[in-house]
């Protein structure tokens, strides 16, 4: 059980109520300007093999996992039918023992062209006692949030496929708590929203040993979330740009090596303002009154710093795998974000073991540097898979 007053509980959630504030005291020193969103959880690699490798995934091999990394993927699937299911413990370098994720994802081909597919992403912020500035307790919080969603996935020619997704989410971080922002108390709620996501992917063959694959995922591009209707502070999605590629080498019967590249990138708008003034408030009302789509097409040229600052936005994720008699796994990757945009920074390694229709998976994060910290840091990942209907 954790005792935290309100303003810790939605510093460290990132509640609409708080994200926007803090922006505003946010100092130039070290020309640090991050980009806020709501329900940051829709980025977190949900699978054990991904985020073995770096956090990589556009372009990776098709799994039941590829509604988060590229839906068109799908259509590529080995299996006619697929399950697979991942638990990932939160903050455990801080001795939190009830915040969890968890991720139920699944695919079932129609044919040999179309794929349907579904995944629930739940994540629990465990039991909280809310107290005052004084310490004295106000009530318990439950805060979660989820996203459900459905896909479809086509395979246009043999070597290319399109993917559509529809995905609904719910962010309950305040259960309905009357909440002082600093501008007076506001009644909250919990924030729903629609989003939509679209992928492209291309395989294929340089030789008998040699392939590749080029993927292309745009998603969480929808309605921006409110947690209260007192103000106009909403919170963007995290709408999400990931391109990127595989090279994969069977190098004989028993002997396979893949290399993996991805580049990811926010489409959500750049915050210009820096110090709490007269000009960064109403620059704070023009920056909630940007539309979600235009958010988008103007992240690639809104950053104050222009385009060297463009570039920090682009996070960068390389990994690799290496399979022997497609049985055991051994995976690594890096993960880099550049230090003004948040200076996520860390090495990953996994596992993973495959016995007939059955597959078993764990990574590992470690932070390389100081200043990178993640929720994920020192935390064991482990997923669970079955392909129901391998095809023969």
């Amino acid at each position: 059980m954790k005792k935290l007053t309100v303003l810790t509980i939605l510093t460290v959630l990132g509640t609409s109520l708080w994200a926007q504030s803090s922006w505003l005291g946010q100092s130039n020193t070290n020309n640090q300007n991050y980009i806020s969103t709501g329900m940051p959880i829709l980025l977190i690699a949900p699978d054990a093999v991904s985020s073995g490798m770096g956090d990589v995934g556009v372009a990776s091999t098709p799994d039941a996992y590829s509604a988060h990394w590229n839906n068109a993927k799908f259509a590529f699937t080995e299996g006619t039918m697929g399950i697979s299911t991942t638990f990932t413990p939160w903050l455990r370098n801080l001795k939190v023992g009830d915040m969890n994720l968890l991720y139920l994802g699944g695919y079932h081909r129609l044919g040999n062209r179309g794929t349907l597919a579904a995944s629930l992403t739940y994540f629990s912020l465990g039991d909280i006692d809310m107290t005052d500035i004084e310490g004295n307790k106000v009530t318990d919080l439950h805060p979660n949030e989820f996203a459900i969603d459905a896909t479809y996935a086509l395979k246009v020619t043999d070597n290319l496929s399109l993917g559509a997704t529809a995905r609904f989410m719910r962010s309950d971080l305040t259960n309905g708590q009357t909440i002082n922002d600093g501008s007076g108390n506001s009644e909250t709620h919990a924030a729903n929203s629609l989003a939509a996501d679209i992928g492209l992917y291309y395989q294929n063959s340089i030789d008998k040993a040699q392939s590749f694959a080029l993927g292309a995922f745009i998603s969480n591009l929808g309605a921006k979330l409110s947690y209260s209707d007192a103000n106009n502070n909403r919170e963007f999605l995290p709408a999400n740009l990931r391109i990127g590629g595989r090279y994969t080498n069977k190098i004989d019967d028993y002997n396979s090596i893949s290399l993996l590249l991805d580049l990811n990138k926010l489409l959500v708008p750049t915050p210009h303002f820096r110090t709490y003034s007269y000009d960064s408030i109403q620059s704070l009302t023009d920056y909630n009154n940007i539309s979600p789509v235009a958010g988008a097409l103007q992240s690639f040229a809104d950053a104050p710093g222009g385009f060297s600052e463009e570039l920090q936005e682009v996070q960068i994720s390389a990994g690799a795998e290496y399979w022997y008699a497609e049985t055991f796994a051994v995976r690594a990757g890096y993960f880099f974000e550049h230090q003004n945009k948040g200076g996520r920074q860390y090495a990953t390694v996994g596992i993973g073991l495959r016995y007939n229709i059955f597959s078993f998976d764990m990574s590992y994060l470690i932070p390389t540097t100081k200043l990178s910290t993640n929720p994920l840091s020192n935390t064991i990942r482990i997923q669970i898979s079955m392909d129901l209907k391998p095809t023969e």
